[in-house]
């Protein structure tokens, strides 16, 4: 296994941490995720604008954002099903680097296209930020940036690649943090191009372990 590289205080990033044939695997396990919760079009609170994004969500919380704003939930908000379970292959990866005894509760499934975005913003959705976030890249490669936790501050930018694991918690579990680019055709793990980002999240307090509480 790769050894990690301190970014930041709290700012861990495991290059190549999934090898070609580990990435495949996980890869196929996130196609059964979305043949059972497909894709679909987050929208902006308030103005409803759709996101450049398009996601879904698996575990027993999923991380969703429409017009009235973002908040987790159970089911998915065009089906109206309880999202599917984690795969095993990405619980593992928590096990392996997040260090932390409670298990994700939500797992986002971010696709990017060629064209799409993600604009600097934190993570506060949540009851427990004790809890590390952990973000897998899967095909083509971004610019990622990184900031401070008070918007406006100094941001630095480093490439992610298919592979990569990057966790983030302690002083950086409220980091600003963003997507700038798409490196189009920078990997053929996924037939049609494009990049796949898996985020993990821990939503309940610790002491809730065994149970899931939901975020507004």
């Amino acid at each position: 296994m790769p050894a990690p590289l301190p970014l930041a205080p709290g700012v861990l990033l495991w290059k190549g941490w999934l090898d070609r044939a580990a990435q495949e695997a996980v890869l196929g396990d996130v196609m059964g995720v979305l043949a059972a919760a497909p894709l679909f079009m987050p929208r902006m609170p308030r103005t409803a604008d759709p996101m450049s994004v398009r996601m879904t969500n698996c575990g027993d919380l999923g991380w969703i954002s429409d017009v009235a704003g973002y908040r987790y939930q159970r089911t998915h908000p065009v089906s109206g099903k309880a999202w599917p379970p984690m795969p095993r292959s990405v619980l593992a990866i928590w096990d392996e680097t997040a260090a932390y005894p409670c298990p994700p509760e939500a797992c986002l499934v971010n696709f990017y296209d060629s064209t799409a975005r993600m604009g600097l913003h934190q993570d506060r959705d949540e009851f427990d930020f004790n809890a590390p976030i952990v973000s897998i890249s899967l095909g083509d490669g971004c610019k990622f940036r990184m900031g401070g936790t008070i918007r406006g501050g100094a941001t630095r930018s480093l490439r992610l690649e298919s592979g990569d694991v990057l966790v983030f918690g302690g002083a950086a579990r409220r980091m600003y943090h963003g997507v700038d680019r798409i490196f189009a055709g920078s990997s053929s793990l996924l037939p049609s191009g494009g990049r796949i980002n898996l985020t993990l999240r821990r939503v309940s307090a610790a002491s809730d372990h065994g149970s899931s509480g939901e975020s507004q």
